[in-house]
C-alpha cells in the first residue's frame, strides 16, 4: 500500500510540474505476506522477496539503459536489493547515500528479528550469504568505500561489530547534531562522487516519527522537517543523484497519509524543487 499512497500524494504531478517527464510502469508482482509461509525465521519471505526483488532489479536496469532514472517507491526495506542490483548490473558496483534510522546490515546470523528489511545493505555488499544472489545482480552491487549511511540511531549489536572494521561512511544523528546536516550531507557527497551510480535510498524513518509517523519501525529523535528537506535540496544541487528509492510508507500507521505527502515533497526536493 506505501507505492498507492504516494501515488495518491500526488508524486506523478509535483514531478511533472517540475518539468519531468514521468512514466508509472506500475506496481511490482510480490507474494502477499499473510497468505505465505514465513520460511527460515532467520531470513522470513527470503524466496518470495527475492523473487519481487529480481522483477525491480530488471525493470531499474532497463530504466537505466533506456537514459531515464529509476524511482522505486515501497513498501520496505528489502526491496532496495532489487534496486542496487539492477543498477550493478547495468554500471557494476556503485555507491549509495543511505538515508535510515537503521543500519539494515545484518545477516541471517545476526538479525535478532529474521526481517530482511534488516539485510538489503549488508545483501548488496555481498556479505549476507549465498542466498540471496541471484542471475538478475551482481555481489558485491556496491563498493564499500561509497557507502553512505545518514542519520543513524538504532544498530544491532551485529550491525556495530562489522561497521567498525568496514570503512563504511557512517553519519549518526549524534554526529549530524553536532556537525549539522549541511557539513554531513557534503562531505558524503564528496565520497561519493565519481561512482558509477549514485543512489539515493530514502527510508522515510529517518525523519522523525512526529513528523513521518507512518512507518513500520519508527525511532525517536530522527531529521526533522527541515533537516530532511536540506538533505535531499542539497543531493539535488550535487547533481550527483542517478537514481531515487523511497521505502517503509506504511498507510496503515500514517496519520491522513501524512508520511506519504512528506515522501512526495522530499522526492521534489531531491529532483530540484527550491522555495524560490
Amino acid at each position: 500500500m506505501g507505492p498507492s499512497a504516494i501515488r495518491y500524494a500526488g508524486l506523478d504531478a509535483r514531478l511533472a510540474g517540475l518539468g519531468y517527464d514521468i512514466d508509472d510502469w506500475g506496481n511490482v508482482e510480490t507474494a502477499v505476506a499473510e497468505a505465505t509461509a514465513t520460511g527460515n525465521p532467520s531470513a522470513r519471505f527470503l524466496a518470495e522477496i527475492k523473487e519481487t526483488c529480481e522483477r525491480v532489479a530488471r525493470l531499474v536496469e532497463r530504466s537505466v539503459l533506456e537514459g531515464r532514472v529509476p524511482v522505486v517507491l515501497g513498501g520496505d526495506h528489502s526491496i532496495a536489493l532489487g534496486t542496487v542490483g539492477g543498477l550493478a548490473s547495468a554500471h557494476g558496483p556503485g555507491a549509495v547515500l543511505w538515508l535510515d534510522a537503521h543500519g539494515d546490515l545484518n545477516t541471517p546470523e545476526t538479525s535478532p528479528s529474521g526481517n530482511v528489511h534488516g539485510m538489503p545493505l549488508a545483501a548488496a555488499l555481498g556479505r549476507a550469504g549465498v542466498d540471496f544472489a541471484s542471475d538478475a545482480w551482481p555481489l558485491p552491487a556496491l563498493d564499500p568505500e561509497r557507502v553512505m549511511l545518514l542519520g543513524v540511531r538504532s544498530l544491532d549489536e551485529g550491525e556495530r561489530s562489522y561497521i567498525r572494521g568496514a570503512g563504511l561512511g557512517v553519519y549518526t544523528m549524534t554526529e549530524l547534531d553536532r556537525r549539522g546536516v549541511e557539513a554531513v550531507v557534503r562531505e558524503a557527497l564528496e565520497r561519493v562522487r565519481g561512482a558509477p551510480f549514485v543512489h539515493v535510498s530514502l527510508d522515510m524513518d529517518v525523519v522523525d516519527p512526529e513528523v513521518a509517523p507512518g512507518v513500520g519501525t519508527p525511532v525517536r529523535g530522527g531529521l526533522s522537517y527541515r533537516e530532511a528537506h536540506l538533505a535531499l535540496e542539497l543531493i539535488a544541487e550535487s547533481g550527483l543523484m542517478t537514481s531515487l528509492e523511497i521505502v517503509e510508507v506504511n498507510p496503515i500507521l500514517d496519520r491522513e497519509n501524512a508520511t506519504g505527502e512528506l515522501a512526495v515533497e522530499l522526492a521534489a526536493s531531491a529532483f530540484g524543487a527550491t522555495i524560490l
